[in-house]
């Protein structure tokens, strides 16, 4: 018997638990070559901007052991080649689409909101938190939790009802339960993370910093543990509230870890630069593993580490039934 991989972000319903990360897979033109995308659960945009940005001075990528550093700064076209071009494409073919967006202001969020509110196509919007606020010397605003808060209330209050809000949350911070709880308290439907960890190399072959920015977001399989943990630690605080978990999965092992300390859906970022069809793999690999666990349903597994050891399965079922 195959594993029910449905799975929820709000009261939206996904035929399986993952999709991409932000950033990693385009807006779908790129991985549409290799596989029909309505295989994924969803499909994330890159963060759009409300102007185009050419992104950051090169070098801005640079492997480091088991990792990616990036700095790439959020190129794009930005809102309006966005909407013309590129929304539609997608809203066409059904994909279900989770779209991105930065800013630097609170006023510049509540505007892409207002252009995404009545965009047909939007399956759901995420907040990328993990952006300079340039009205508060550059403090990105998911290092706080009233100015993560102020945002995310400024697009719940805009977006229509059935468009779930998403905040994806940075690592970077020194507590993100009490971040994430003043996301879910100020409107947010969901929360996603992690979003990269700042890293540093050094090339000692140049003497200089391997990046051309110096600082960048590290990604790749040397994070899962630090986005095991905080999946861990916030959903055992707001057990309620869905969760997509995201940093270093690879593997399907990966995303089940993910899955058992609370995530419900699994992001795909860094493994689709080297294997393109890294989400079929991935969601394949963890059905198997859930059904020689004896688990029907993914529902059924979600924070499942968080039990006490013995407890007995038949409290899974009943508990993802209420």
């Amino acid at each position: 018997m195959s594993v029910d991989m449905r799975t929820f972000l709000a009261h939206v319903e996904l035929d399986g638990p993952v999709i991409t990360a932000a950033g990693c897979a385009g807006t779908g033109r790129e991985l549409a070559q290799f596989f029909d995308l309505h295989r994924l659960g969803a499909l994330t945009t890159p963060s759009i901007t409300m102007a185009p940005r050419a992104g950051r001075p090169t070098p801005r990528m640079a492997e480091t052991p088991s990792g990616l550093l990036n700095a790439v700064g959020l190129q794009g076209p930005g809102i309006d080649s966005f909407l013309e071009r590129e929304l539609p494409w997608l809203a066409q073919r059904g994909i279900r689409t989770v779209v991105s967006i930065g800013g630097g202001t609170v006023n510049e969020y509540s505007a892409l909101a207002r252009r995404l509110a009545d965009a047909p196509g939007v399956t759901a919007v995420e907040v990328n938190l993990a952006c300079p606020n340039i009205e508060d010397r550059g403090r990105v605003f998911a290092r706080e939790g009233a100015a993560s808060a102020e945002v995310v209330g400024s697009v719940r209050s805009i977006m229509l009802g059935d468009v779930p809000v998403i905040a994806k949350l940075s690592p970077d911070v020194a507590d993100i339960v009490a971040v994430a709880t003043a996301c879910a308290d100020a409107g947010a439907d969901a929360l996603s993370m992690i979003n990269n960890p700042l890293g540093m190399a050094i090339d000692t072959a140049t003497l200089r910093p391997a990046l051309a920015a110096g600082t960048g977001g590290l990604s790749g399989p040397a994070i899962l543990p630090l986005a095991v943990r905080c999946v861990w630690q916030v959903h055992a605080a707001l057990p309620r509230v869905p969760i997509i978990g995201m940093g270093g999965v690879l593997t399907g092992s990966d995303a089940l870890q993910l899955i058992l300390a609370g995530a419900c859906a699994v992001g795909v970022g860094t493994a689709l630069f080297h294997d393109p069809y890294a989400c079929l793999r991935i969601e394949r690999e963890l059905a198997d593993l859930l059904q020689a666990r004896g688990f029907q349903r993914l529902a059924d597994a979600v924070g499942v580490a968080h039990r006490p050891p013995g407890s007995p399965a038949r409290h899974l079922h009943e508990e993802s039934s209420l």
